[in-house]
């Protein structure tokens, strides 16, 4: 038996510049941090001539080609593994469907413990190239690279996306206090909506490819906001960072009127009122998670319950994908950081 896990994560700043068809053109830029909530993949050996599957859902399947859930049909045949001897049961702190990232996480999750089953042991880059080759290549679904990225290599990190695909990735330059300060001052608050970030993209992704300006004129504004998120947080001004994110979040709303709806407005706007610093709705929009910067959290914590909002604690993640049970887990191999001219 071998366990996997994949952090989810939260995005800092520049996020929505990871889709190619914004990067292909123009180069993304995002910071990104894993958090200890997780995707679990547990992959057994069995003597059953069929494959076993349960997620959400059960399925019991003798070809690689009949599996319906469409990840682990092409991380299966990507990997090249048989369906029969074999089941694959899945399992999340946090839901899908909520802003955190959990297809990338747990498309990274599942390649490691696949690749494992075959003794291969890939980088952290290539399992995420290889999560987004599935996603994005195989099955066009108009989703970024940003996902994929920080579940495998996890920590708060940056990255630039550059128009040949390649992904340039270095941890935050931010000081020890500076990140403490960060992640114990970060809150979620789950909004009780949950909704496919692939079709609150797809709008976002048409657009682009139709050279729509408005929307890559906003698109360029968010990375300018993300690379000044990273100045805030490299020099230690965690207020300028949170008011960044309010900025972020009032740019963002533009792209599409599926973005936000009147009750997380008034969420939003309850959080500032009660101690919240800075706030956004982590993810692609339309609902999961909304997340405030504040010194108070306390106060915002008891206005958010007092309206119906479950907050969900979290530290950072530096380890990223890995294997925690049934093979010898090696140290992350990262390859060499390549820094644009």
């Amino acid at each position: 038996m071998i366990i996997t896990r994949s952090p989810l994560r939260i995005s800092l700043g520049g996020g929505g510049t990871d889709l190619p068809s914004y990067y292909r053109d123009h180069t993304g830029f995002l910071v990104a941090a894993a958090i200890d909530r997780h995707v679990h993949i547990v992959i057994n050996r069995t003597i059953l001539p069929e494959m076993i599957l349960k997620y959400s859902q059960t399925e019991r399947v003798t070809d690689v080609g009949a599996i319906q859930h469409p990840l682990v049909r092409e991380a299966m045949r990507l990997v090249g593994l048989p369906a029969d001897g074999l089941e694959i049961a899945a399992m999340a702190d946090i839901p899908a469907g909520t802003g955190l990232g959990s297809s990338g996480s747990f498309c990274t999750a599942l390649l490691r413990g696949l690749h494992a089953l075959r003794n291969g042991n890939p980088s952290a880059a290539e399992i995420a190239e290889q999560a987004c080759h599935i996603e994005i290549d195989r099955l066009r679904e108009p989703v970024g690279k940003q996902d994929q990225f920080i579940a495998a290599v996890g920590g708060v990190t940056c990255f630039r996306f550059h128009p040949d695909g390649h992904v340039e990735y270095w941890p935050l330059r931010a000081s020890s206090d500076t990140l403490r300060k960060l992640e114990q001052n970060l809150v979620l608050y789950f909004t009780g909506y949950t909704r496919s970030a692939s079709e609150v993209l797809r709008e976002q992704d048409t657009k682009t490819k139709a050279a729509d300006q408005s929307m890559i004129d906003n698109l360029h504004f968010i990375k300018d906001l993300g690379l000044k998120s990273k100045d805030a947080l490299e020099g230690g001004d965690l207020r300028g960072f949170a008011e960044l994110m309010n900025v972020h979040w009032r740019s963002k709303k533009k792209r599409s009127g599926n973005m936000s709806n009147s009750r997380i407005d008034e969420w939003y706007d309850l959080g500032l009122k009660h101690g919240g610093l800075g706030g956004k709705l982590i993810g692609a929009g339309g609902g999961g998670f909304l997340m405030f910067y504040t010194e108070d959290a306390e106060q915002l914590t008891g206005a958010m319950t007092e309206a119906g909002l479950q907050q969900v604690p979290f530290r950072f993640d530096f380890e990223g994908t890995r294997i925690v049970s049934g093979a010898t887990p090696s140290p992350a191999l990262r390859p060499a950081i390549r820094r644009a001219a």
